[in-house]
């Protein structure tokens, strides 16, 4: 279970969801860990959590990955305080989910800032040094809402879509160095996601009984840990559908029309 031992892990939007729960299973795995999130408070709580359970040295930083200007910055801190880092999870994200018409262009923006212009910030950081090294692993958090575009998702989809191209690109340009790429695209996870993605409350009732637990999807991110692991795709009847969508994608559409205006 100590696979991770003495490695340095960083993992943004930490401080709950999947994020947390990685974080939890990182250090239960003998990982150091650098916790980066917005809420400070709430870092605060998962540090004293994880230093009475584990013997992992565990840094936390307050950082909206969406102001690009205080990622780099951030970053060297930690390259400063914790070393050199050898796996990045690019796990800080959040979706709105409303249809095309009725989309803000202030949440269009805030979404691409933090689920693609973030990410692609976070991973800028680390790239370097790791290419050096011929060493590390970036994951990135992605979603199914990358492969299967739905209603009322137009845009969460778009960011999404947009990460699973840079990733797929990213994997290719670091096959040489030793770096391992991966990209974890799961279906909808019962976390707090849902509190701003679906106000009504209709969505999650609506697919309750398919929601994913999170600490189930952290146990295959860090399962996946160090591995040459190309895709974690969760879970598995929804990524068969994805492959069904991309060779029929007229068929599938007219088929699920009913099952995707679940929100």
């Amino acid at each position: 279970m100590e696979n991770l031992s003495g490695k340095n892990v960083v993992i943004t939007g930490a401080s709950g969801g999947i994020g947390a729960e990685i974080a939890k299973l990182a250090a239960a795995r003998g990982a150091n860990l650098a916790l980066l999130a917005r809420s400070r408070d709430k870092l605060e709580k998962l540090k004293a959590k994880l230093e009475s359970s584990y013997s992992s040295k565990i840094l936390i930083y307050k950082l909206d990955v969406s102001e690009t200007d205080n990622v780099s910055a951030t970053f060297a801190r930690v390259y400063h305080e914790l070393g050199e880092i050898d796996l990045l999870v690019n796990n800080a994200g959040f979706g709105i989910f409303r249809h095309a018409h009725e989309a803000d262009i202030e949440e269009i923006k805030a979404m691409f800032d933090v689920n693609v212009i973030g990410l692609i910030a976070c991973t800028s950081a680390v790239l370097p040094k790791m290419r050096a090294r011929r060493s590390g692993h970036i994951i990135n958090i992605a979603s199914q809402a990358g492969k299967i575009a739905t209603p009322k998702s137009s845009v969460y989809s778009a960011t999404k879509h947009a990460v699973l191209g840079y990733t797929n690109s990213l994997r290719m340009e670091l096959s040489d160095y030793n770096v391992y790429v991966t990209s974890v695209n799961p279906g909808p996870i019962a976390t707090n996601f849902f509190n701003i993605a679906d106000e009504s409350g209709s969505y999650v009732k609506n697919v309750k009984r398919w929601m994913l637990k999170p600490e189930y999807v952290a146990e295959k991110v860090v399962g996946s840990m160090l591995k040459p692991v190309r895709e974690v795709n969760l879970p598995g009847w929804m990524n068969a559908g994805s492959i069904f969508y991309a060779l029929f994608p007229r068929m599938f559409e007219r088929l699920g029309k009913k099952a995707f205006n679940q929100k």
